[in-house]
């Protein structure tokens, strides 16, 4: 695996701030799969179905919009007591202003028909779950979106975790779509692909979500400024 198990562990102020580098990286590439799945203009995922809506219905960047959402979303995670990691807050920011910037530089443009559309959209789904790899390795916790799913999973013992998973995008969806954003096939193949997708990148590098333990915001601190002895 590319993470070395001490850089994994985070426990040196070097360790995390190369993580939080990779991370940010990680995030910034990311931010070039959400750029792909929108530019194939078949339907938005879920989650970008309401960053779009809010960002026609408010006037704003698609990043504006993305990092309000994370920041109601982090509140969320806060207020159920779920681990907050360093890597949460550079996901809520540098996604979403990666579009922006893939936007301004018009790398791809928007696809004209289901022919390019669908491989366009199995690209960018492609680049999501690679990089989201790099992020989840640094193992300074998950995004803002995921560690909600799990807080509300956890709260809804009896109902499994997929079934959990559906509702909330099945309600960012709905919520986007009221306020404008493009709902599609592109909605369908994101909402239902994007997990075997990233499944086989995972066995693909070696990769094992399940065995990450993530870092705690508190323990990150902790590490950064630990006195020295004397």
């Amino acid at each position: 695996m590319f993470f070395k198990n001490d850089l994994r562990e985070n426990s040196t102020p070097a360790a995390i701030l190369t993580n939080c580098i990779l991370s940010a990286v990680s995030l910034f590439a990311n931010g070039f799969g959400v750029y792909l799945t929108i530019q194939a203009n078949i339907g938005a995922g879920p989650w970008d179905v309401l960053n779009l809506g809010v960002s026609g219905s408010l006037g704003i960047l698609y990043g504006s919009a993305s990092i309000a959402i994370s920041c109601v979303i982090l509140v969320i995670d806060i207020l159920l007591r779920e681990p907050i990691g360093l890597a949460m807050f550079i996901d809520a920011v540098v996604v979403g202003k990666a579009v922006d910037f893939y936007n301004r530089l018009h790398v791809v443009a928007p696809c004209r028909s289901l022919l390019t559309g669908i491989p366009m959209m199995i690209v960018g789904l492609i680049v999501l779950a690679y990089t989201q790899y790099g992020y989840m390795a640094a193992s300074l916790g998950c995004g803002p979106r995921d560690t909600l799913l799990v807080g509300l999973s956890k709260r809804a013992k009896k109902i499994p975790i997929g079934a959990v998973s559906i509702a909330l995008l099945s309600l960012a969806t709905f919520i986007g779509w009221l306020l404008g954003g493009p709902v599609g096939i592109g909605t369908l193949l994101f909402a239902f692909g994007a997990g075997p997708i990233m499944q086989f990148a995972f066995h693909t590098v070696g990769f094992d979500a399940t065995e990450i333990r993530h870092q705690h915001l508190s323990d990150s601190f902790r590490v950064l400024f630990a006195k020295k002895p004397a």
